[in-house]
């Protein structure tokens, strides 16, 4: 069962997802259904501030100013954080919190390196230009106004990539029912509140689905050298913007990978056009790489060169110095099979579904007898775009595979947010009115809205 299917199918396979949704208006669709889902996630994160403190109070003490305010002890009662204050404060838990410091002062501590630099420096150049505009306070102990910021950004950015995801399907599969459909899967994704709060998953969602559309742009300017180029760069400046908000943005260099191995025979007998082709795919490719290697490299200025008073750190000397393998490995314990353990087996369980999603979808979409599924003006274009649909297979298939192997293997469910492929399959199954499909949208929204009680309450799983 394949998204592709979904396409080829007569009219009449539309009808049950014609009766809930409507195609005539689309992005009207698209924004009211944000709007109510975003309405539930906030009214959970409401509801969690009116029945106490959270388990771990980290979140709150720093939005009212770190250490400031834990040496204030019982004035915190006295001195409420008001509406906003308390809602984003639920909203900057967990991993938020080194987010938002970072977005604050920048790096200081080594493990502060595992995370992305891309929202800090959002949110930090936002927070800049404001107040330069003087439309902002002045920075204070707090993180209130970072936090403020980082979940506008979060939104913003969610409701972005529900929209390019929509283009992106209307590209890909000339359907606007499946596209409308899987669309409006990833508002109601069961990563849920880290697409709320102030977290990475919402604006790597975005760049990567902009290069995924930018890359099927190309495949449709299959008669326009110079437009299929340039879309191929920009396809790779996004898919590395986004790898510099989450690490894994680096198996977005599979679609270019995936081309160049397709196109290589083809150099005896296209030579000039190949050789134009393959170039655009090693520049877009290295510019995948660069979201990875730049901040690689300025830590490596930083605790390796000697020219700073920090003394050299171990991961220095490795043959390939790496200061996000050392931290996960050294501060988060995350390597080969190091997650295997018994008391990870509830959370090995947890993530089983969406596991299961990712990889069913993937080996689907790379082992159906029906791979061109792509209606398209020129034969050509259908055989790219089937190719960047099979290369987006892929990727998710070894995200899966690596979240089983080397990951805390309960993120998956929240970094699975950002391949489209998995949303146009299961919008495939709902449209043909399969059972598994409803199943899967249920298991998608009781699981957003019970994952969101826990986090804003700081309670597992994150």
């Amino acid at each position: 069962m394949t998204a592709s299917s979904a396409s080829s199918k007569s009219p009449r396979a539309h009808v049950p997802t014609a009766r809930i949704v409507s195609t005539t208006k689309p992005y009207r669709s698209l924004v009211t259904a944000f709007l109510i889902w975003k309405t539930v996630l906030f009214a959970i994160a409401f509801g969690s501030t009116l029945v106490g403190d959270a388990y771990d109070t980290s979140a709150s003490l720093l939005v009212l100013g770190g250490v400031e305010a834990a040496a204030a002890g019982q004035q915190r009662a006295q001195q409420p954080l008001g509406l906003i204050g308390n809602l984003v404060s639920r909203l900057a838990s967990w991993d938020a919190i080194y987010f938002l410091s970072s977005a604050k002062r920048g790096y200081v501590f080594e493990q502060e390196w595992a995370f992305g630099a891309g929202l800090p420096i959002v949110v930090r150049g936002l927070l800049q230009g404001a107040r330069y505009l003087g439309i902002a306070p002045p920075a204070d102990g707090g993180v209130l106004l970072e936090a403020v910021v980082g979940v506008m950004v979060a939104n913003t950015a969610h409701l972005l990539s529900v929209i390019v995801l929509y283009r992106l399907g209307q590209v890909v599969w000339r359907d606007r029912t499946l596209s409308l459909v899987a669309a409006l899967l990833h508002t109601i994704s069961p990563a849920g509140m880290f697409l709320t709060a102030p977290y990475m998953e919402s604006s790597y969602a975005f760049l990567a689905f902009t290069g995924y559309l930018l890359f099927a742009a190309s495949c449709q300017a299959e008669s326009r050298p110079v437009d299929r180029d340039i879309n191929l760069v920009l396809s790779g400046i996004f898919f590395g913007l986004a790898t510099a908000f989450r690490s894994n943005g680096i198996l977005n260099g599979i679609p270019f990978a995936w081309e160049v191995l397709q196109h290589l025979p083809r150099l005896t007998q296209k030579p000039l056009d190949t050789t134009r082709r393959l170039a655009a795919l090693g520049i877009g490719g290295i510019c995948v790489a660069l979201g990875s290697i730049i901040p690689q490299t300025i830590a490596y200025g930083e605790f390796c060169s000697g020219a700073s008073d920090v003394e050299p750190r171990p991961w220095c000397q490795a043959s390939l110095p790496s200061i996000f393998t050392f931290v996960q490995e050294h501060y988060w314990n995350v390597g080969f099979l190091r997650y295997w353990t018994i008391s990870n087996l509830p959370l090995f369980l947890l993530a089983t579904p969406m596991l299961a999603i990712l990889v069913r979808s993937g080996v689907e979409q790379l082992t159906s007898s029906a791979r061109q599924p792509v209606t398209a003006a020129k034969p050509v274009e259908s055989s790219q775009l089937t190719s960047l649909v099979q290369s987006a297979a892929v990727a998710q298939v070894v995200l899966a595979v690596l979240a089983i192997a080397m990951y805390h293997v309960q993120i998956i469910t929240r970094i699975s947010s950002g391949y489209p492929l998995w949303y146009w399959w299961v919008a495939g199954s709902l449209i043909r009115g399969e059972k598994m499909g409803g199943y899967i949208v249920k298991f998608m929204i009781l699981y957003a809205l019970i994952q969101g009680v826990l986090f804003t309450s700081f309670l597992p799983p994150a």
